[in-house]
Protein backbone atom coordinates (compact mmCIF):
# COMPACT_ATOMS: atom_id res chain seq x y z
CA UNK A 1 0.00 0.00 0.00
CA UNK A 2 1.25 3.45 -0.88
CA UNK A 3 1.74 5.94 1.92
CA UNK A 4 -0.08 9.08 0.85
CA UNK A 5 0.85 12.39 2.41
CA UNK A 6 -0.88 15.69 2.06
CA UNK A 7 0.68 17.76 -0.66
CA UNK A 8 -0.11 21.10 -2.17
CA UNK A 9 -3.73 21.66 -3.22
CA UNK A 10 -4.65 20.63 -6.72
CA UNK A 11 -6.19 24.04 -7.34
CA UNK A 12 -4.86 27.19 -5.76
CA UNK A 13 -6.90 30.36 -5.42
CA UNK A 14 -4.69 32.19 -7.95
CA UNK A 15 -4.98 29.21 -10.32
CA UNK A 16 -8.77 29.11 -9.96
CA UNK A 17 -8.99 32.87 -10.51
CA UNK A 18 -6.90 32.59 -13.69
CA UNK A 19 -9.17 29.77 -14.92
CA UNK A 20 -12.33 31.78 -14.19
CA UNK A 21 -10.95 34.91 -15.82
CA UNK A 22 -10.00 32.88 -18.90
CA UNK A 23 -13.63 31.85 -19.28
CA UNK A 24 -14.78 35.44 -18.78
CA UNK A 25 -12.40 36.69 -21.48
CA UNK A 26 -13.70 34.06 -23.92
CA UNK A 27 -17.36 34.81 -23.15
CA UNK A 28 -16.65 38.52 -23.62
CA UNK A 29 -15.35 37.74 -27.12
CA UNK A 30 -18.56 35.79 -27.83
CA UNK A 31 -20.61 38.84 -26.77
CA UNK A 32 -18.53 41.01 -29.10
CA UNK A 33 -18.90 38.53 -32.00
CA UNK A 34 -22.67 38.97 -32.20
CA UNK A 35 -24.04 41.36 -34.78
CA UNK A 36 -25.28 44.41 -32.86
CA UNK A 37 -28.89 43.86 -33.91
CA UNK A 38 -28.88 40.15 -32.96
CA UNK A 39 -27.30 40.02 -29.48
CA UNK A 40 -30.58 40.72 -27.67
CA UNK A 41 -33.06 39.46 -30.27
CA UNK A 42 -31.89 36.21 -31.92
CA UNK A 43 -32.58 32.83 -30.35
CA UNK A 44 -32.64 29.36 -31.86
CA UNK A 45 -36.27 28.78 -30.93
CA UNK A 46 -38.64 29.97 -28.22
CA UNK A 47 -38.51 29.60 -25.26
CA UNK A 48 -34.71 29.86 -25.60
CA UNK A 49 -33.45 33.31 -24.67
CA UNK A 50 -31.21 35.55 -26.78
CA UNK A 51 -27.51 35.40 -25.93
CA UNK A 52 -27.58 38.94 -24.55
CA UNK A 53 -30.03 37.76 -21.86
CA UNK A 54 -27.84 34.72 -21.17
CA UNK A 55 -24.76 36.94 -20.88
CA UNK A 56 -26.55 39.10 -18.30
CA UNK A 57 -27.41 35.93 -16.36
CA UNK A 58 -23.75 34.86 -16.42
CA UNK A 59 -22.79 38.32 -15.18
CA UNK A 60 -25.34 38.28 -12.36
CA UNK A 61 -24.49 34.74 -11.19
CA UNK A 62 -20.78 35.62 -11.21
CA UNK A 63 -21.39 38.77 -9.18
CA UNK A 64 -23.63 36.89 -6.74
CA UNK A 65 -20.92 34.25 -6.30
CA UNK A 66 -18.07 36.69 -5.69
CA UNK A 67 -20.17 38.67 -3.20
CA UNK A 68 -21.31 35.47 -1.49
CA UNK A 69 -17.79 34.11 -1.18
CA UNK A 70 -16.58 37.38 0.30
CA UNK A 71 -19.49 38.19 2.63
CA UNK A 72 -21.56 35.04 3.15
CA UNK A 73 -24.58 36.86 1.71
CA UNK A 74 -26.09 35.07 -1.30
CA UNK A 75 -28.73 37.54 -2.43
CA UNK A 76 -30.71 36.61 -5.54
CA UNK A 77 -30.18 39.14 -8.33
CA UNK A 78 -32.94 41.16 -9.95
CA UNK A 79 -32.93 38.90 -13.03
CA UNK A 80 -35.07 41.21 -15.18
CA UNK A 81 -34.53 44.69 -13.76
CA UNK A 82 -30.76 44.42 -13.50
CA UNK A 83 -30.24 44.07 -17.24
CA UNK A 84 -30.53 46.09 -20.41
CA UNK A 85 -30.39 45.57 -24.16
CA UNK A 86 -27.31 47.76 -24.54
CA UNK A 87 -24.14 45.85 -25.45
CA UNK A 88 -21.90 48.69 -24.24
CA UNK A 89 -23.57 48.67 -20.81
CA UNK A 90 -23.26 44.88 -20.58
CA UNK A 91 -19.55 45.07 -21.44
CA UNK A 92 -18.95 47.88 -18.92
CA UNK A 93 -20.51 45.74 -16.18
CA UNK A 94 -18.58 42.70 -17.45
CA UNK A 95 -15.26 44.54 -17.33
CA UNK A 96 -15.99 46.05 -13.91
CA UNK A 97 -16.70 42.61 -12.46
CA UNK A 98 -13.57 41.16 -14.07
CA UNK A 99 -11.53 43.92 -12.41
CA UNK A 100 -13.33 43.29 -9.11
CA UNK A 101 -12.52 39.57 -9.36
CA UNK A 102 -8.82 40.42 -9.80
CA UNK A 103 -8.92 42.82 -6.86
CA UNK A 104 -11.04 40.80 -4.41
CA UNK A 105 -11.19 37.07 -5.16
CA UNK A 106 -7.90 36.24 -3.45
CA UNK A 107 -9.31 37.77 -0.25
CA UNK A 108 -11.79 34.89 0.10
CA UNK A 109 -10.97 32.83 3.19
CA UNK A 110 -9.95 29.38 1.90
CA UNK A 111 -11.97 27.75 4.72
CA UNK A 112 -15.10 29.38 3.30
CA UNK A 113 -14.92 27.13 0.24
CA UNK A 114 -15.51 24.00 2.30
CA UNK A 115 -18.49 25.41 4.17
CA UNK A 116 -22.09 24.85 3.08
CA UNK A 117 -24.01 27.94 1.98
CA UNK A 118 -27.65 28.59 1.09
CA UNK A 119 -27.80 30.04 -2.44
CA UNK A 120 -31.03 31.09 -4.16
CA UNK A 121 -31.07 27.73 -6.01
CA UNK A 122 -30.04 25.44 -3.15
CA UNK A 123 -27.35 24.54 -0.65
CA UNK A 124 -23.79 23.93 -1.77
CA UNK A 125 -20.24 24.44 -0.61
CA UNK A 126 -18.28 27.51 -1.59
CA UNK A 127 -16.26 25.43 -4.07
CA UNK A 128 -19.41 24.00 -5.59
CA UNK A 129 -20.84 27.51 -5.94
CA UNK A 130 -17.67 28.79 -7.61
CA UNK A 131 -17.51 25.79 -9.96
CA UNK A 132 -21.25 26.05 -10.68
CA UNK A 133 -20.70 29.64 -11.75
CA UNK A 134 -18.13 28.60 -14.34
CA UNK A 135 -20.22 25.61 -15.46
CA UNK A 136 -23.21 27.93 -15.96
CA UNK A 137 -21.06 30.26 -18.05
CA UNK A 138 -19.74 27.40 -20.20
CA UNK A 139 -23.27 26.06 -20.73
CA UNK A 140 -24.66 29.40 -21.86
CA UNK A 141 -21.59 30.26 -23.91
CA UNK A 142 -22.18 27.00 -25.80
CA UNK A 143 -25.65 28.28 -26.66
CA UNK A 144 -24.01 31.46 -27.91
CA UNK A 145 -21.74 29.40 -30.19
CA UNK A 146 -24.78 27.68 -31.70
CA UNK A 147 -26.51 31.03 -32.22
CA UNK A 148 -23.43 32.56 -33.87
CA UNK A 149 -23.14 29.61 -36.26
CA UNK A 150 -26.86 29.87 -37.08
CA UNK A 151 -26.25 33.54 -37.90
CA UNK A 152 -23.34 32.60 -40.17
CA UNK A 153 -20.74 34.09 -37.80
CA UNK A 154 -17.60 32.19 -36.85
CA UNK A 155 -17.38 32.07 -33.04
CA UNK A 156 -14.08 32.62 -31.22
CA UNK A 157 -11.88 29.55 -30.78
CA UNK A 158 -13.09 27.96 -27.52
CA UNK A 159 -9.57 26.97 -26.50
CA UNK A 160 -8.17 30.51 -26.68
CA UNK A 161 -8.81 31.89 -23.24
Amino acid sequence: MTNLTAGPPLVTLPGFLAHWQGHRRLTRRVIEAFPEDQLFTFSAAPPMRPFGALAWEIQQVSELTLTGLLTGEWIEPDWRGGTSTDRARLLRHWDALSARLDAEFLQVDPAFFGQTHRLPWGEMSGWEAAIYTIDNEIHHRGQGYVYLRALGTEPPAFYER
